[in-house]
């Protein structure tokens, strides 16, 4: 699952208008702070508590409160355009402002506002199962709705649990997962998740979930050049951890297509065949996560089809909706059914909200409408030039990798290019939260430069962005990086 640090939170966004270097206000000054903006901002930090963010950060700045958006443009509430180069969360793949999806949703509201899946159904929920089925790989062919991807992954881990316990192998309850990898904040996401720097004041977490290797082949020199042998190495770790583990004790393995934490790895040739073989020799479910991936990020509707391997799990949320409306799904196939389709068994695990109406209404409108566009297939046509763009900012001392799929792309921060040295904690607090958010963000540019790893910046725009726009994020991230050089 996508993670919510969309920038480190104590960044300090600029007070004043947007200038180039002569003074004069930039052209994507369109307005004056709305006439509320003070008492926004006095309620904002007397009341509102923002998720995964430093508090403290903005004691003394201004809180950056988005107004509108247009396209791939947002505007704040002091007039100021950004490109939305991170999708809002991974999030917006039909970009802002898309009548059709609002209108969408108001249709629906006046019609059936709310009501819940349990032991009742209603058109829009039958309708999207459907699609997605449709759409899904192989033969997954059911689909149990949350509200986020973090309770589709949630829901996974209770499947998985409850499916060995109905065919008569209680003792498979644990999960592996790579790690720094994010898989989401509830107890059990959380525990599947990789990152201990998030966990530790939540301990304990839920038993049983295990770290293996990720796909960060810039950090394996061991291997030399031979990216598909490393590739078989990362995927033949889960197979060591699960003889560790004992096989009759593991229930899945969840992995991304394209790991998001720690900055975009993308997955060697044949890794995810070789898992696929893994899994299938254990008996092991493969959970794909898809939250980010899915839904046309990487160029297909789903990662799993884009990298050729069938999932026994696909979990999902996000770009299902475009972000007009919260909507997950966990995506099941047909064989993972069966203990549920006879007799008292029952998944006892639900959502108030998972399925709702109008988030269904408007998923269907946001697949309607990817469609008729072409979205995923204009991804595909152009993400090579996306990448052409952030492959010819290598020559910058500060980049050391350059890796990702589709609109989705990480940018690692180094020392030296030479011999890959990262920076310390120290001095990536300064980097990045000291300089590189704040000034990113003041050249108009919403991405995330993020250090759960090495430092990254990372980069995910809407999937209607076209050439000019993947200029002006590659012009931006020069002038800011070689700035952030020059102060080092």
């Amino acid at each position: 699952m996508g993670d919510p640090m969309t920038q480190p939170a104590d960044r300090q966004p600029p007070d004043h208008p947007p200038t180039d270097d002569q003074g004069t206000p930039r052209p994507d000054y369109q307005g004056t702070p709305s006439p509320d903006y003070q008492h926004l901002q006095d309620a904002a930090r007397r009341h509102l508590w923002m998720h995964f963010t430093r508090m403290s950060s903005y004691a003394d700045h201004d809180v950056p409160v988005m107004v509108r958006g247009e396209g791939p443009w947002v505007w704040d509430s002091k007039g100021r355009r950004y490109l939305d180069g991170l999708s809002g969360l991974f999030v917006v793949q039909a970009g802002h402002g898309r009548r059709e999806l609002a209108e969408a949703a108001a249709h629906q509201a006046g019609q059936l506002a709310y009501f819940p899946l349990w032991s009742y159904a209603h058109p829009n929920a039958i309708e999207l199962s459907e699609r997605l089925a449709s759409l899904a790989p192989g033969s997954i062919n059911r689909v149990f709705f949350t509200t986020s991807g973090g309770e589709a992954v949630e829901s996974a881990w209770k499947l998985a649990r409850q499916f060995f316990r109905a065919t008569g192998q209680p003792g498979r309850y644990k999960v592996l997962s790579r790690d720094i990898a994010y898989h989401g904040t509830t107890m059990g996401a959380l525990s599947i998740t990789g990152l201990p720097s998030i966990k530790e004041a939540f301990e304990p977490l839920v038993p049983g979930s295990v770290r293996v290797a990720n796909t960060n082949f810039y950090r394996a020199p061991e291997h030399g050049d031979d990216l598909s042998a490393f590739g078989i190495w990362a995927a033949d770790d889960i197979e060591r951890h699960i003889l560790m583990e004992g096989p009759e004790s593991v229930a899945a393995v969840f992995l991304e297509p394209v790991q998001n934490s720690g900055g975009c790895f993308p997955p060697p040739p044949g890794y995810f065949q070789r898992v696929r073989e893994i899994c299938d020799r254990h008996g092991v479910l493969l959970v794909s996560d898809e939250v980010i991936c899915a839904f046309g990020r990487l160029g297909s509707w789903f990662g799993s089809e884009h990298y050729g391997y069938q999932p026994d799990m696909i979990t999902c949320a996000k770009g299902m909706t475009s972000g007009y409306s919260p909507l997950g799904a966990l995506l099941v196939d047909d064989r993972l059914m069966e203990p549920f389709l006879d007799g008292t068994t029952t998944f006892y695990h639900g959502f108030t909200f998972g399925g709702h109406p109008v988030s269904t209404a408007v998923a269907l409108a946001n697949l309607d409408l990817m469609e008729k566009e072409d979205l995923v297939g204009g991804v595909a046509a152009r993400s090579a030039a996306f990448r052409t763009v952030l492959e010819g900012l290598r020559d910058l001392p500060i980049v050391g990798d350059v890796r990702g799929e589709g609109f989705f792309y990480g940018i690692e921060l180094v020392k030296d290019k030479d011999t890959r040295e990262s920076f310390d904690d120290d001095e990536s607090e300064r980097l990045l939260r000291g300089y590189l958010s704040g000034a990113l963000f003041d050249a108009g540019l919403i991405c995330r430069a993020d250090d759960r790893g090495d430092p990254v910046v990372q980069l995910a725009p809407p999937l209607i962005c076209e050439q000019e726009h993947f200029d002006l994020i590659g012009e931006t991230l020069r002038a800011v990086l070689s700035e952030a050089w020059s102060r080092l």
